[in-house]
């Protein structure tokens, strides 16, 4: 359905809807909760979802995936960094235990002759 929704446009092109006008969605009436509502009477384990639920899924799933700050604000359209900070920073802070693991692979301890491990040097 989608190659096919695809056939014959560029990439800005539309997929859904007559492909140039953006389909409205009018909430409990609209396109999109009918759509929900047809896939519930299917599965009732379905939970209600809106498309605003779907850019907050797509923009945690690109966080927990790497991406950076600006990756994710020029994804959601965000005038800037800090509006998208102001909204998942709390899903950015889980990043730095990885961080912390990736510079110490990054940059080796070496044993100094008087001490413990605590100097760093460059892999040769």
């Amino acid at each position: 359905m989608i190659e096919q929704a695809c056939a014959g446009k560029g990439p800005e092109g539309l997929l859904f809807g007559d492909g140039v006008n953006h389909m409205r969605n009018s909430g409990e009436k609209g396109w999109f909760a009918n759509a929900v509502r047809r896939a519930q009477a299917v599965d009732p384990s379905i939970p209600r979802v809106t498309p605003h639920d779907l850019r907050h899924a797509a923009a945690s799933l690109a966080i927990s995936s790497g991406a950076n700050v600006k990756a994710v604000q020029r994804m959601l359209g965000h005038a800037s960094a800090a509006m998208t900070l102001d909204t998942y920073a709390d899903l950015f802070d889980d990043d730095l235990d990885a961080v912390a693991a990736r510079l110490n692979d990054a940059m080796p301890l070496i044993a100094l002759p008087a001490g413990p491990q605590t100097r760093y040097a460059r892999p040769r």
